[in-house]
């Protein structure tokens, strides 16, 4: 734990700076030059960090307090800048993110015109790829709500997760030689980025791809690599990125969720094991079920209260919803993408619409059940 622990050490006294200033009241009206020096403070904090940690394993004395303290400042003004920034200059979206982000649009488009027999599978097949919810029927997005199911629309680590296996997977082809490793992530990268820009690059799956992006990086130059390593890392860049996102609740929820993943999961995961004399690397399905449960439970304990803050809601049957939900996506996700390109191909035999429609109606009325328990 010494790297995360490093990584702590300015990763979250400068995620509370830029979250402290989010909060603060509205910073009024400032000249260019306040503008300039709130960047160069910024710059100047960030790289004393740096300059501290550098060439140690472990920071002893009073450096933590320093680091600490310079990566709040740190933070107060990233956060200060990020917001005047946003005042100031409104953002203009490039020319290539505008031409991904029509790329999103038109595979939205392609999916209405696939020949299910019933439109809903068209719509949840659109939200659940592109986030595009709105040709979701009141009821079905109602059923997912209420069921507590509404993070599968939103587009997050869970897709995106999906689509990394994917990506990963149709790669292995290439071999294992250092320089196919680094082919293929290379390729992981840019398509994943790809993916998230065509989507819209919300916060949730900004965060994914960040942490796609530090753990292939991390693989690249074997360097240590853990969950709370790297949610530790990706919370401090994207933050760097855009401070604005600190508060957007689908970033408070998604970091949470990964908090839960990082610090409370491997815990509830080991009870399993509990009074064993031996650690079976593979239980079978019951130890699968367990450990899919205390994985909802994890990320329920830290992104419940600020869901319930929210939205004033908790869903009581989460612990379900996610045990039949989450495995039906994972095999929605994947078999849709089959459908979508054979039916650009032209070449989409009529039982793999069958199949995929067949997950959709089974994901859509498990939902339902549940939410009317």
């Amino acid at each position: 734990m010494k790297v995360e622990r490093e990584i702590a050490w300015f990763s979250l006294p400068f995620a509370a700076g830029v979250i402290a200033a989010a909060y603060a009241a509205d910073v009024p009206a400032v000249t260019e030059s306040i503008f300039a020096s709130s960047a160069l403070y910024a710059a100047a904090a960030f790289m004393a960090c740096l300059i501290i940690t550098s060439g140690k394993t472990q920071c002893t004395g009073y450096a933590p307090i320093l680091v600490c303290a310079m990566s709040l400042a740190c933070g107060l003004f990233t956060g200060i800048t990020g917001h005047m920034r946003a005042a100031c200059c409104p953002e203009v979206q490039g020319a290539a993110a505008a031409r991904l982000a029509s790329v999103g649009a038109a595979m939205g488009a392609h999916i209405d015109t696939i020949s299910f027999s019933d439109s809903v599978t068209n719509a949840v097949i659109k939200a659940l790829l592109t986030g595009d919810r709105s040709s979701l029927p009141p009821e079905t997005a109602e059923s997912f709500r209420s069921s507590g199911a509404s993070h599968i629309l939103a587009l997050s680590g869970l897709h995106l997760g999906i689509i990394y296996m994917i990506i990963s997977r149709s790669l292995t082809f290439a071999g294992n030689s250092p320089a196919a490793l680094r082919i293929r992530s290379i390729l992981t990268i840019l398509l994943c980025g790809t993916y998230t820009l065509a989507t819209g690059a919300g916060d949730s799956i900004t965060r994914a791809f960040i942490f796609i992006l530090a753990g292939e990086t991390a693989k690249l130059t074997g360097r240590h690599r853990s969950t709370a390593g790297i949610m530790l890392a990706s919370l401090f860049l994207q933050l760097a990125a855009d401070p604005t996102a600190a508060k957007n609740a689908g970033f408070q929820l998604s970091y949470a969720a990964m908090a839960g993943i990082a610090f409370i999961f491997p815990f509830l995961k080991n009870f399993w094991h509990y009074g064993t004399q031996q650690r079976q690397p593979h239980g079978g399905l019951l130890q699968h079920i367990w450990n899919s449960a205390a994985l909802s439970i994890s990320c329920q304990m830290t992104a419940g209260p600020i869901a319930y803050l929210y939205f004033g809601t908790f869903p009581k049957h989460f612990l379900l919803t996610n045990l039949i939900a989450l495995p039906l996506t994972g095999f929605i996700i994947p078999i849709s993408i089959l459908v979508i390109a054979a039916s650009m191909a032209g070449v989409c035999p009529a039982w793999l619409l069958r199949t995929a429609e067949a997950a959709v109606n089974a994901l859509s009325y498990s939902l339902r059940i549940i939410s009317g328990m």
